[in-house]
């Protein structure tokens, strides 16, 4: 295979809260392009890892950020000791090859840049690729997914509605308490009663959201600060590092988290 490298070949652990992996499931079977919608760290990523593991097709995975360019997308020609020579994007590769193509935070792309997957997002399936003069047809085994925060919406960073449209749609959330410690037991390798008492520390973050946060603390960072104290840093101070600093620089934001942390410690 084109893709061996792509292949996860370990299972990931992901803990199912609902049944998006069924529904996923489904959605792939039918090539359905599909949107994981949900805020930042709350598992979006290592869902789309868990799927492809468990439909074993390889993942093409593609950070987007503002200055990424459609040829970043699709491919370019370069020159190399044998002159001119094409060299596919991860787009291209996956289309061609007949991966899944995992479009993390496609909000951050340029939608200039975003408008090349529609083609692949309806019946035509199909690739564009003007700078060669070539049509690339999805390989029966494609699927496009991209993940998408409702929550980093604005004027100038959101999706089109014309883009939008094209898939379905999975709602992701952070898990209920006791899940959720479940999952920072399991990854950050702690006790499950450590666990709960950060997830009530994530938990009085989210409140502050709209109150002087953007976001709380995520599920990531809960397990981030787990790692630490895993590892023998006090609980305050692995909170402090991994979910004080790194969300808030208001003194009085952090004086209120630092109180939530000391009555959780």
């Amino acid at each position: 295979m084109q893709l061996d490298a792509y292949l996860i070949t370990d299972e990931p652990y992901y803990r199912a809260i609902g049944d998006e992996v069924s529904l996923f499931e489904m959605a792939y079977a039918s090539r359905m392009p599909m949107m994981l919608k949900g805020p930042t760290g709350c598992g979006k990523t290592r869902f789309i890892e868990h799927m492809a593991w468990r439909l074993r097709r390889p993942l093409v995975t593609v950070a987007c950020h503002e200055d990424m360019t459609a040829s970043d997308l699709v491919g370019r020609f370069l020159l190399d000791p044998s002159g001119t020579v094409w060299h596919d994007g991860p787009l291209t590769l996956a289309v061609r090859h007949g991966a899944i193509c995992y479009l993390d935070e496609i909000v951050e792309a340029r939608q200039d840049t975003t408008v090349v997957i529609h083609p692949l997002t309806d019946d035509r399936r199909i690739l564009p690729l003007e700078k060669r003069n070539e049509l690339v047809r999805a390989h029966p085994d494609f699927q496009l997914v991209i993940s998408y925060n409702p929550g980093y919406q604005s004027v100038l960073k959101d999706l089109k509605e014309s883009t939008k449209q094209r898939f379905g749609g999975v709602e992701f959330r952070y898990p209920d308490p006791a899940v959720e410690a479940e999952i920072v037991s399991h990854e950050a390798g702690i006790d499950f009663g450590l666990a709960e008492r950060l997830v009530k520390i994530g938990q009085r973050s989210r409140n502050l959201k709209g109150h002087g946060l953007d976001e709380g603390a995520s599920t990531r960072m809960l397990i981030q600060a787990g790692r630490l104290i895993a590892k023998g840093v006090a609980l305050p101070a692995a909170c402090d590092v991994a979910l004080v600093l790194p969300i808030t620089d208001d003194a009085d934001i952090r004086d209120a988290l630092s109180q939530a942390i000391a009555a959780c410690a």
